[in-house]
């Protein structure tokens, strides 16, 4: 029996009218009564449904004229502002991002959640758990033996062919011997650093960058070279270029071309080939993290910089964390000129992947089933970056400063008045609702009046009173800075 009361339910059907475009902006919804003879519901369960899309900020009534859609406040917010290039690199340094992180979880582990608005992972629901399951109970009745047999090295063949299959989508032609499976990305990009840099080395990275990366880079003693990052058009291959001139001993780049981790922004591919182009020609290896790339909305993935490679300078790394299994942990790369390193290094760190998820998952993804559950899982991330976006530019301040990417499922605001994302980080968290502060993101504080949100849960009541209450924080908290009482 469904638990779900019916006045929700009916506000759900109207919820995905909306967020599908079938009920457009200012359009009239049916009136009440014409609910009560359409649905056979009563008169106060065709109410209460109208209130609820009325609370979640879908509809507005109109006097002696009933309900109408709302129109979108989003049209007249500015994105984040673009870096200035003319101000100087900072210095290389050692990353010092550890103990920000371990504040971070450190506090959220002292506070309950009831809305999470910083993970950069879909919800539950959004992913194949059923399909998954049953591809394991198949595989093991198949192969009872898989959890007792020796684990192949590079991981399992099956799934190294699926995903060189796959690869052909983003331009890259692999074979599946190139292929080294491993335990999610964060291991592929620390297998990539280990194998073309050393300890004292410097990395160039994007600015903001994900903050997992400069951890990654702080754990191998490395330095990191912040180079400035477009939120539109990603990494400035110009300043990378004046960053190589200044720093000759520059030892790697790392980068998120497709989608990029906070910001969300896809680069040109005439700038990807001007990226490959300009690292082959100073000798500085590549490291591509593909994570979202597969996360758009209009299920043409976008080529990865790998498919620019024509030497092996570039090392590609990808991960199934986002799309398909959280839970599972399972990543891949490719090592390109540095595949007998990364394998060396794969078998010293970690050994391989355990064998079982690697079968079932192989099953799945070479199957139509993955397509289909990739092309719902982009509608769905679609509708609700759409909704959380929409949500934002109704109950934030004015000034505030919103990218809407075209995929993934993360969203980068700049709050006005130079307001702390640490100072909202808390308020927030002390009412049960966790994002992540923009200083986050850097090794400096250029960041700190900016904030990552999530759009990977489903817009619920709940949800959309989180961020009406997480717009109230920033809005209270910038009168307080400038001196504005009530």
């Amino acid at each position: 029996m469904d638990a779900q009361p019916l006045y929700q339910r009916l506000a759900d059907h109207y919820r995905r009218a909306i967020q599908s475009g079938v009920l457009a902006p200012a359009e009239r919804m049916p009136s009440v009564r014409s609910l009560v003879r359409t649905h056979r519901v009563s008169l106060s369960t065709a109410l209460q449904a109208c209130r609820q899309l009325e609370d979640d900020g879908l509809i507005e009534a109109r006097p002696r004229s009933g309900y109408f859609v709302r129109p979108r406040h989003r049209a007249g917010m500015l994105p984040a502002q673009e870096p200035d290039l003319k101000q100087p690199l900072d210095p290389a340094s050692y990353v010092g991002i550890h103990d920000r992180v371990s504040d971070f979880i450190a506090q959220c582990e002292r506070h309950a959640t009831s809305v999470d608005l910083g993970l950069a992972s879909a919800s539950p629901a959004h992913y194949p758990a059923d399909a998954l399951k049953q591809a394991m109970i198949r595989t093991l009745r198949g192969q009872p033996d898989i959890l007792v047999k020796r684990v192949p090295p590079l991981g399992h063949p099956e799934l190294r062919s699926v995903l060189a299959r796959r690869a052909l989508d983003l331009g890259m032609n692999l074979a599946p011997d190139e292929i080294v499976v491993t335990h999610g990305c964060i291991e592929a990009l620390n297998l990539a650093l280990r194998a073309v840099a050393r300890p004292g080395d410097t990395v160039a990275v994007e600015s903001p960058v994900y903050f997992g990366l400069l951890q990654v880079l702080e754990s191998l003693g490395m330095r990191a070279l912040e180079v400035p990052t477009s939120p539109q058009r990603g990494l400035s291959v110009d300043a990378l270029e004046l960053a190589m001139q200044t720093h000759p001993h520059l030892r790697a780049v790392v980068v998120v071309p497709n989608f990029q981790n906070p910001l969300g922004c896809v680069m040109p591919d005439t700038e990807k080939a001007r990226l490959v182009t300009l690292c082959e020609r100073h000798q500085v290896a590549l490291i591509e993290d593909d994570t979202y790339g597969m996360l758009c909305d209009d299920n043409q993935p976008q080529p990865a910089v790998k498919s620019w490679d024509r030497t092996g300078n570039v090392i590609y790394c990808a991960s199934m964390h986002k799309t398909l299994a959280p839970g599972m942990r399972l990543g891949w790369m490719t090592g390109g000129r540095w595949s007998s390193r990364i394998a060396m290094l794969k078998f010293a760190q970690s050994r391989p992947n355990e064998p079982l998820a690697q079968a079932a998952v192989a099953e799945y993804m070479g199957s139509k089933a993955y397509d289909r559950h990739l092309a719902r899982l982009r509608r769905q991330l679609k509708a609700q970056r759409e909704l959380l976006a929409e949500a934002i530019a109704r109950h934030f301040p004015a000034g505030t400063r919103l990218n809407v990417p075209e995929g993934s499922m993360l969203l980068w605001i700049e709050m006005p008045g130079q307001r702390s994302s640490m100072q909202v980080f808390e308020q927030a968290l002390s009412q049960g609702i966790r994002i992540a502060p923009g200083i986050m993101f850097s090794n400096s504080d250029r960041y700190s009046h900016f904030l990552r949100l999530s759009c990977g849960s489903a817009h619920t009541p709940e949800l959309a009173q989180a961020v009406r209450t997480l717009g109230g924080i920033v809005a209270a908290a910038d009168e307080k800075r400038s001196g504005v009482t009530n």
